[in-house]
């Protein structure tokens, strides 16, 4: 059996990171559904539920390697993104603990200046502008 699906297989796409998000979809949408007492709802959730069982197997029989690729790919750059974007909010609550967080008033660069020095002449280091700040 175990040699039959693996002949099945052959050239053919697999699971990736997209199909991997789209499951975990999959599952909150059916936990979801299962504490939605709302009829309508209910209907939605279970039709987004076998638009993505069939859109998940679709794409991982697919001979199709190079378009289920890019579509991988554009996937990444946006959970990079999403990634990246949630990565800085968190670094900068962190930093907050330490450090007050300016904006220069030209340029608008990020400047971090540690807590408790009193008043501070606070340089750019983009654009060399200089402003006081209290720490």
């Amino acid at each position: 059996m175990k040699e039959k699906f693996a002949k099945f297989m052959a050239g053919r796409y697999g699971t990736d990171r997209l199909n991997q998000f789209m499951l975990i979809v999959l599952l909150v949408c059916a936990v979801i559904n299962m504490f939605i007492r709302n009829g309508y709802v209910s209907i939605l959730l279970t039709s987004w539920e076998i638009l993505l069982i069939v859109f998940i197997y679709i794409r991982m029989f697919s001979r199709n390697i190079t378009k289920r690729y890019a579509e991988n790919q554009k996937y990444l750059t946006v959970e990079n993104k999403v990634r990246h974007f949630f990565g800085q909010k968190k670094y900068i609550q962190q930093q907050r603990k330490d450090h007050h967080i300016y904006t220069c008033p030209n340029c608008k660069q990020k400047i971090r200046i540690p807590k408790g020095k009193g008043k501070v002449s606070v340089r750019c280091p983009k654009c060399g502008t200089e402003f006081v700040k209290n720490s």
